[in-house]
């Protein structure tokens, strides 16, 4: 039976379900750092054309009952709309990572993973305050059970998935097709993340700290891994654009100089302050 929790996150009260293997979060609690109605908010996210695509690759992956036909439905018909609201993409998908539920407690909630890129739409700043409260929390929750809670692969896994597909799909045709080709086509995208990131490959990061465990990004800082959560959603629409190799390693390494030092400075107190820095950045 899941556990109800409260997380507290910048003065936001966000209910939380922890289960044996799933945690469900409240996007309706989450949406309430915005003065607008917390379910136009949450409609606004997933009327957006690269919420919808990321929702499909993750019901792909995690839903054997999810509704194909119907989510091309929902790709012909809300893209760009504004109209798409969690019940509409429940009803035509048979969604798992979205429920949308009455009473008390009501409100939409979600997967973690899905939540994850909700506050990171939102607002960079608020996804950083979260995944460190969020972190907190399931450190209790692990410790109780005698087990530990991995925040970097919480971090940085939720658009894995979009770049594994967009990488099967696109990149490794299907007459050329084999587990070994897939490998080394992967090892090569992903080592672009790594130079646009790190400024290195995973091999040149491994000659040059022997002694270190595992590799360079379970080094790497949690807001590392927030930008490397953004590069790999980039980096799959960039494959699925068909952009060339070279022009994705450019607009790699620009995305990283635009939001590491933001995501980085912890003098940020608010998310007004995060929309004063972006805002002063673009009139340069």
């Amino acid at each position: 039976m899941a556990k109800k929790k409260t997380l507290n996150v910048q003065g936001i009260s966000i209910q939380i379900e922890i289960g044996d293997s799933k945690d469900y979060i409240s996007l309706t609690d989450i949406a309430k750092q915005r003065d607008d109605e917390a379910r136009f908010v949450i409609r606004n996210w997933m009327s957006n054309r690269n919420t919808i695509q990321y929702l499909g690759v993750w019901e792909e992956l995690h839903n054997e009952k999810f509704n194909r036909a119907g989510f091309r439905t929902v790709r012909e018909d809300f893209f760009d709309t504004g109209s798409l609201t969690p019940k509409k993409w429940i009803e035509n998908t048979d969604a798992m990572g979205i429920e949308s539920r009455a009473g008390r407690y009501g409100g939409t909630y979600s997967h973690s993973d899905i939540a994850l890129n909700f506050c990171y739409w939102l607002s960079p700043a608020f996804q950083v305050y979260f995944i460190k409260e969020f972190q907190r929390l399931k450190q209790d929750e692990m410790l109780q059970l005698g087990q530990e809670f991995d925040v970097k692969r919480f971090v940085s896994k939720s658009t894995f998935s979009l770049l594994t597909s967009a990488i099967k799909e696109n990149l490794v045709p299907d007459d050329l097709y084999t587990s070994k080709n897939e490998r080394i086509t992967f090892a090569s995208e992903v080592d672009l993340l790594n130079e646009a990131l790190f400024g290195m490959t995973a091999k040149e990061w491994q000659q040059a700290n022997p002694t270190k465990k595992g590799n360079m990004r379970d080094q790497a800082s949690v807001e590392e891994l927030i930008v490397l959560n953004v590069l790999q959603g980039v980096h799959a629409l960039l494959i699925k654009w068909d952009t060339d190799k070279a022009e994705r390693k450019r607009i790699l390494k620009e995305v990283v100089s635009d939001f590491l030092p933001i995501i980085s400075d912890t003098r940020l107190k608010s998310v007004r302050d995060l929309k004063k820095k972006i805002g002063g950045k673009k009139k340069k």
